[in-house]
């Protein structure tokens, strides 16, 4: 009896060190397992992402193209961003930007109360929007595009023109640099003329403007 006893005592204690063993076995796989699993958590932000590079306040500023000053820059608030794809500058308080000719007299100057420069080429002006030229014509609009590379300035927006003899207004408006030559589409203009019944009124006439676009 004593002998069967202590059999009994062994096989006890090998079962319990086997199911030990399986536990400790099954342990070490979730754990494996759960230091190889992917993450899914996003990619940390960048502060650069969202801070500017350089901040200017009350800023005026004369700006130079192959060596000849062409444009004065002045705004309230001037940010650069240089990380960001393409490289930008906004002006989110407004701007007024003028352009000199060869003589270094205003070519047309421009307003916005907000505008953005996207890699040095390219201008976005947004909110009011104020162009005047040389000879005195003023484009308004909510919205329009500078492309310096292209010497061309462009909208979809709702648009106007007003000239001394001459009110336009329409869509899909484009120019060349100077807003001498420009075409608009769907568009309606005004032409002051003289009444020769009456020597002393002027009236208007409502005339549709071409609807083919001429190339800036």
């Amino acid at each position: 009896m004593r002998k069967s006893k202590v059999k009994s005592t062994t096989g006890l204690s090998r079962l319990t060190h086997i199911t030990v063993s399986v536990w400790a076995t099954v342990m070490l796989i979730l754990i494996l397992s759960c230091s190889t699993e992917k993450s899914n958590h996003a990619p940390a932000v960048n502060e650069n992402d969202s801070l500017p590079f350089m901040q200017s306040w009350g800023i005026s500023t004369l700006i130079s193209d192959s060596g000849v000053i062409r444009y004065k820059i002045t705004a309230e608030e001037w940010n650069i961003y240089n990380t960001t794809n393409p490289p930008r500058w906004t002006f989110v308080k407004g701007i007024l930007l003028e352009k000199f000719d060869s003589t270094f007299h205003i070519d047309w100057f421009v307003q916005s109360d907000t505008a953005y420069c996207h890699n040095q080429q390219l201008w976005e002006l947004r909110g009011r929007v104020v162009i005047r030229n040389q000879e005195g014509t003023v484009f308004t609009s909510e919205e329009l595009f500078w492309d310096m590379d292209r010497h061309e300035m462009y909208s979809n927006m709702f648009m106007t023109i007003r000239k001394p003899d001459e009110f336009l207004q329409g869509y899909n408006f484009r120019s060349n640099e100077q807003m001498t030559r420009y075409s608009v589409s769907n568009a309606n203009a005004e032409t002051p003329f003289s009444d020769s019944g009456s020597s002393s009124s002027n009236d208007s006439v409502m005339r549709a403007a071409p609807t083919k676009p001429n190339q800036p």
